[in-house]
């Protein structure tokens, strides 16, 4: 980090418009919702309509690596800086 910063955790909900083409028998059209609810259909194509904000919050760099071992468990061996170098977004002047 640089001198006279900190770090904000920022939550989001990112979402997205997917549609489905699922084949059903004629007049049972409420099948094609319990196969998208049961994740048995193949996704026809998505549209991505943005994030928005939930809330934010001051961290500290070790609570922001507690969370990155927690959030990113593949990268768990590495070592502070390193995790810092690809999960944090630093300051640009």
């Amino acid at each position: 980090m640089k001198p006279n910063t900190e770090l904000v955790l920022v939550e989001a909900v990112s979402m997205f418009r997917i549609r489905y083409v699922v084949e059903v028998p004629q007049g049972k059209a409420s099948y094609a919702l319990d196969t998208v609810v049961c994740n048995e259909a193949v996704e026809f194509s998505q549209e991505h309509l943005g994030e928005n904000i939930v809330s934010h919050r001051i961290v500290s760099e070790e609570e922001a690596i507690r969370l990155c071992n927690k959030d990113n468990d593949y990268a768990k061996s590495w070592d502070s800086s390193r995790k810092a170098e690809v999960f944090f977004t630093p300051w640009k002047e």
